[in-house]
């Protein structure tokens, strides 16, 4: 399918969003850019505000036009704009993240582009501009209607879908439930397929230690995690688990499984970040856009000091690229 943008063949329409002006996001989106080949390039709308992107421009000697004929800006107008600092939360910087996801959002559910990148926004930042949401995740869930979503880690050699994401560990274990499990199994199986694997090998984390050793360390293993790996056995998936979580993340990164289900946050983001800091991808699954991002925060320590790193940039576009390939294949 041609990108919706210049009707070439090959490429999709990305709207890459800023992120929090007060974070690195300015300066990530501009390396990016200015290291993408010119028809790829040409192919990203940058929404957000042009006097950020310019600045940030000018910082890292990106060599970039955002004026007419250059790299396109969607201007977005949002409340207290000449009260954002730079690298601290504000309610102005939480509100522009805010915006720009929400226009990106409204562009690909009309059409307007295949697929969305988003730079990092702040919690503190958008909490206090009174957006509560626990994160990109849950604010696209919102903002398409989506009944349920889920957080999936890639990387080149390990990727990971996790139960629950942003909310205390007390919770993310009651969180941990068959019907959640399953459809984890599910929506991530769904997505390796979507992207060429032929049947992706799934394996499920225990939540416990030892899988709770047979009763002695929790019963949640047995009696939630099995069930929905069975479950998903007959519905055709090679599922497999619970396994230790202490091991699981190991065999995945030797090529014995192409996803692992993780029941938290950490337990799927720490092995992810450890071996794949600068080449992991965000991605939302449940959604009916396509979405993906870098998987790193604002950096206030180093905002505005030109010195933040675009690989991971790099990597959620060329992800985010082979995202609409997916579904516009079908």
């Amino acid at each position: 399918r041609p990108s919706r943008r210049s009707g070439t063949p090959d490429l999709a329409a990305i709207a890459v969003t800023m992120g929090d002006p007060s974070g690195v996001g300015p300066e990530i989106v501009c390396k990016a850019l200015a290291a993408l080949p010119a028809r790829e390039r040409a192919e990203c709308r940058v929404v957000g505000a042009r006097r950020f992107l310019e600045r940030a421009g000018a910082l890292v000697g990106a060599g970039l036009d955002f004026g007419p004929g250059g790299v396109e800006v969607v201007e977005v107008e949002t409340p207290l704009q000449d009260e954002i600092r730079d690298a601290r939360a504000t309610a102005a910087g939480g509100h522009a993240a805010h915006g720009y996801v929400a226009a990106a959002v409204e562009m690909a559910a009309r059409g307007a582009v295949d697929a969305i990148v988003t730079a990092p926004l702040n919690k503190a930042a958008l909490h206090a501009a009174g957006h509560r949401y626990d994160g990109h995740t849950e604010l696209l869930q919102h903002l398409t209607g989506a009944p349920s979503s889920f957080m999936l880690l890639a990387s080149p050699r390990l990727a990971a879908i996790h139960v629950s994401t942003h909310c205390a560990l007390a919770e993310a274990v009651e969180r941990t439930r068959k019907a959640r499990v399953l459809a984890a199994i599910r929506a991530g199986e769904r997505h390796l397929r979507a992207l060429g694997a032929a049947r992706p090998r799934v394996a499920c984390a225990g939540l416990d230690p030892h899988c709770g050793e047979g009763g002695a360390f929790g019963h949640r293993d047995a009696e939630e995690i099995a069930p929905a790996v069975a479950a998903a056995r007959a519905e055709g998936i090679d599922a497999t688990g619970p396994l230790p979580g202490d091991t699981v993340f190991r065999r995945a990164a030797r090529g014995e499984f192409d996803l692992v289900v993780a029941n938290y946050h950490d337990q799927g983001h720490i092995p992810i970040k450890l071996i794949a800091f600068d080449s992991a991808v965000n991605v939302t699954l449940g959604l009916p856009i396509a979405r993906c991002s870098v998987d790193h925060g604002t950096a206030f320590d180093i905002a505005w000091t030109g010195r933040a790193d675009h690989a991971n940039m790099l990597a959620a576009l060329a992800y985010g690229r082979r995202l609409a390939a997916a579904r516009a294949a079908g």
